[in-house]
């Protein structure tokens, strides 16, 4: 019978394997909508991408590693992983009261074009180009968008963070 030390890294390892799996599967549907069916991302939408990642290649290694780490460095791995999801979700709520327009998003994506270049390419990149704009949503289900799911994702693997530290604990 397993002992209670033996447990946790355990608890390290299914926690870490849990979120490097939700993260891995969450950019894979983000990429399925952008090239199978189309939907392009806006700068908001690339930038969040890049928790995932982070989530994804730190919850492998921690998940293969934890029974061989001290325990102290599996808590400040799933702390890490932790602070990246929620930080991801808070930029999730961000971008979807910018697109609910509760608030304005950055200018960058969600203001007037100031830069058109030259006036004999711009008719030539107004057909080249096709700007995706932060602050329009381009699909949703049950009324929540790509920006609200991103949300209500990385909170989900926020708490399973926290869950795998207590059970560290």
């Amino acid at each position: 019978m397993r002992t209670e030390i033996e447990a946790r890294p355990n608890a390290a390892a299914l926690a870490a394997g849990t979120i490097a799996a939700i993260g891995a599967a969450t950019l894979c549907g983000a990429w399925f909508f952008e090239y199978a069916l189309g939907i392009k991302p806006c700068p908001m939408c690339l930038e969040q991408r890049y928790a995932y990642y982070l989530v994804i290649v730190l919850g492998a290694v921690l998940a293969l590693a934890a029974p061989r780490l001290p325990r102290s460095l599996a808590i400040a791995a799933l702390a890490i992983l932790a602070l990246a999801a929620f930080g991801n979700a808070i930029f999730g709520a961000y971008h979807a009261g910018v697109e609910w327009g509760f608030w304005q998003g950055p200018a960058t994506c969600s203001g007037p074009l100031t830069d058109l270049g030259s006036a004999s390419d711009l008719l030539k990149r107004l057909d080249t180009v096709k700007v995706i704009r932060c602050d329009e949503v381009q699909w949703r289900f049950l009324g929540v968008s790509l920006a609200g799911y991103n949300f209500l994702i990385s909170g989900l693997m926020g708490l399973v963070a926290l869950f795998g530290i207590s059970r560290m604990r």
